[in-house]
C-alpha cells in the first residue's frame, strides 16, 4: 500500500482516510508532490482523459485561515471531472461540495523551464481569461486538521471544475479589483474580487508558473490555470443550483442532483 493507492481508495470505496498509517507519513512538501503525481496517474488509469490544467490552492487568506497553512500549493485538473457551464454533478459523488469561484485563464503558448517569468511573459502567453467554479473535495475525514504535505498529495483537495465562456479581450479589465458574486438557489451568499487572489489573479498565476519551473515544467498551450477563490466559500447540498456571477466576464453554474 502506498499514500497514493490509500487516496484512491478512499475515492472509490467512498470511505474517507482518518490519518495516514504508520510508514505511509508525508514528511515534505516535495514528497508530497511525488505523492500527488503518483495519484493523478492512478486516477488517470480509472477513470481515462487527460490532465487539462493547473489549480491553485490556499492564494486567498480565508483559505489559509481555514487550512492553517501559510502560502499556496498547487494541484491537476483533469478531464474526467470538468464540465462547461451549465453543468450537473451527483452530489453523492463527492464527500463535501465547498464552492469556489475562480478567476481562470488558458494558455496559448508554452512557458517552459528557463523562460524569464514576468508579468509581461505571462499575460503574453496567455490566451484568454475564464470564469469557473471549483467544487473542493477531500478525501480525509478532517481536512482542515490535515498538514500542508497532505492537502497537497490529495491533488490539492480537488473535486472538479465547472468552466464558462472564455473572454479573450480581457487585458483593459480591471481584474483585481472585479467583483465576484456567489449565489444559491437565487440568493446572493458570498462576495469578492480579483483581490482575494494574492492581491490579483495574475500573481497567483506568476506564483504557479515560479513552482512549476521549480519542478522541471511548465504550463502548456491550452492547459487551463485557476487561480484561487475570490469570496468566502460555499457548502453546497444535493439539489443546490450554485451560480458564480462574474460581471462583464460573464457567469458559471453548476446544479447538485
Amino acid at each position: 500500500m502506498t499514500a497514493s493507492q490509500l487516496l484512491l481508495d478512499a475515492r472509490l470505496k467512498q470511505q474517507r482516510v482518518a490519518t495516514f498509517p504508520p510508514g505511509l507519513e508525508l514528511q515534505s512538501i516535495e514528497q508530497a508532490y511525488l505523492t500527488q503525481d503518483h495519484y493523478v496517474e492512478r486516477l488517470l488509469n480509472q477513470y481515462g482523459g487527460e490532465t487539462i490544467g493547473y489549480k491553485i490552492a490556499c492564494t486567498n487568506a480565508i483559505a489559509q485561515r481555514l487550512l492553517k497553512v501559510s502560502e499556496p500549493f498547487h494541484g491537476r485538473l483533469l478531464s474526467a471531472f470538468f464540465q462547461t457551464s451549465p453543468a450537473q454533478f451527483r452530489a453523492h459523488d463527492f464527500f463535501m461540495r465547498v464552492m469556489e469561484a475562480e478567476f481562470a485563464f488558458r494558455f496559448a503558448k508554452d512557458l517552459p523551464p528557463g523562460t524569464e517569468v514576468t508579468r509581461e511573459t505571462i499575460v503574453d502567453s496567455i490566451e484568454g481569461v475564464v470564469p469557473s467554479l471549483e467544487i473542493v473535495d477531500s478525501r480525509y475525514t478532517s481536512w482542515t486538521d490535515m498538514n500542508a504535505p497532505a492537502l497537497i498529495a490529495d491533488n490539492a483537495v480537488h473535486g472538479a471544475w465547472v468552466m464558462g465562456r472564455m473572454t479573450r479581450d480581457w487585458r483593459g479589465l480591471d481584474l483585481a479589483g472585479q467583483r465576484v458574486e456567489l449565489h444559491a438557489n437565487g440568493k446572493l451568499v458570498e462576495t469578492g474580487s480579483g483581490a482575494a487572489v494574492l492581491g490579483h489573479p495574475l500573481h497567483a498565476l506568476e506564483w504557479l508558473v515560479r513552482r512549476l519551473h521549480a519542478r522541471g515544467v511548465g504550463p502548456k498551450a491550452g492547459e487551463y490555470v485557476t487561480t484561487g477563490v475570490t469570496t468566502g466559500i460555499f457548502l453546497a447540498q444535493a439539489g443546490d443550483h450554485v451560480v458564480a456571477d462574474f460581471g462583464p466576464l460573464g457567469q458559471v453554474e453548476v446544479r447538485f442532483l
